[in-house]
């Protein structure tokens, strides 16, 4: 058994489009729309454990998505400064919806700045806080602090913990493929935890 056979897409995509195509990824998940259909999560977690089987360069790998991921979120933040309200009042489509941008909206007001952080670890919210921060005209400076402190703990940490777990299980596919899928879930399993106790609370009001 190989990781390819259980989870074919990501890492075929991986392996397909090469660094270069993992750190455009990247880039677009941070900061534009187009950004809400890939995972990144999964991605740089599995681009890790490729790392640790010799197909990538770790710190090609780790660098590059570091810097991809803070130049993705300062366009998404110049984005929602240039052209934010014309955004967000289009319809919804398949990859486009206003529950997105609601729900992106509470969490920046709950969380303030910090949400620069936090959002890179929430599906959705990752890609359109930046634009909520253009809008809302957060200082430059503050929001390029905190987009660069969260870009490095995401990049970082996700890929890192990738190889290790790839380099710990090295010949052992089966665990490498076990601990690919439990690491990949967690942040998606946390979101839909967070949201389903937001819709009882709503609902028991």
């Amino acid at each position: 058994m190989h990781l390819a056979d259980v989870i074919p897409n990501a890492t075929d995509l991986i392996e397909t489009v090469g660094t270069v195509g993992l750190l455009l990824i990247v880039y677009a998940e941070s900061g534009l729309l187009l950004g809400l259909v890939f995972p990144g999560d999964s991605l740089l977690i599995i681009a890790g454990t490729l790392a640790s089987q010799g197909k990538l360069n770790i710190w090609v790998v780790v660098i590059g998505t570091f810097v991809a991921a803070v130049l993705g979120t300062e366009t998404g933040y110049w984005l929602g400064q240039r052209f934010g309200p014309a955004l967000f009042r289009r319809p919804d489509s398949r990859l486009f919806k206003h529950q997105y941008v609601e729900r992106s909206r509470e969490f920046f007001e709950r969380h303030g700045a910090k949400t620069i952080v936090l959002a890179r670890f929430m599906p959705f919210v990752r890609t359109l806080a930046p634009m909520l921060a253009g809008i809302g005209a957060m200082p430059r400076r503050r929001f390029t602090a905190f987009n660069v402190l969260g870009a490095a703990v995401w990049a970082f940490g996700f890929t890192l913990i990738g190889y290790t777990v790839g380099k710990s299980f090295a010949g052992k596919d089966k665990y490498v493929i076990a601990a690919v899928l439990v690491l990949s879930v967690i942040p998606i399993a946390i979101h839909l935890v967070r949201e389903r106790r937001r819709s009882n609370a709503g609902s028991s009001r």
